[in-house]
């Protein structure tokens, strides 16, 4: 889903939402949010859905669906998402999926598809740029 302006880095939005965030699993959104970022050094954060969300050059990557209380639910909305191949994505949608975490020990050990997801995302990302 392209973004309608620019892509605005407001980590320091990001920081204060998370010093103010009430959630069982601060920790861990934290976690993934450094795990994120650490991907691509284009990675962009701002605050969509009252939760951080990550943008790369103007493209929605993903977003923390913080709502739930009994994991940790990462929403990938990005119209290449379908084509991303991954056992960590879940959804039936040609334009959205779904990533579930339950603590710290799942995200270590769910680390590195996370990022595998997220770079396939944005080389399919660079390649759709370069056809148009």
């Amino acid at each position: 889903m392209k973004k309608t302006t620019a892509p605005i880095n407001s980590t320091q939005k990001v920081n204060e939402f998370m010093d103010k965030l009430d959630h069982p699993f601060k920790a861990e959104v934290q976690a993934i949010r450094d795990i994120i970022k650490n991907v691509n050094k284009d990675i962009t954060e701002e605050i969509k859905w009252k939760a951080p969300s990550f943008s790369y050059k103007g493209e929605y990557l993903v977003t923390f669906n913080l709502w739930e209380k009994q994991r940790i639910q990462l929403v990938f909305h990005n119209p290449q998402i379908s084509k991303v191949k991954s056992k960590l994505l879940e959804g039936d949608y040609d334009h959205r999926m779904m990533t579930y975490f339950f603590d710290m020990n799942d995200i270590k050990a769910k680390r590195s598809a996370l990022e595998k997801v997220l770079k396939d995302l944005i080389k399919l990302q660079k390649k759709q740029k370069k056809t148009i």
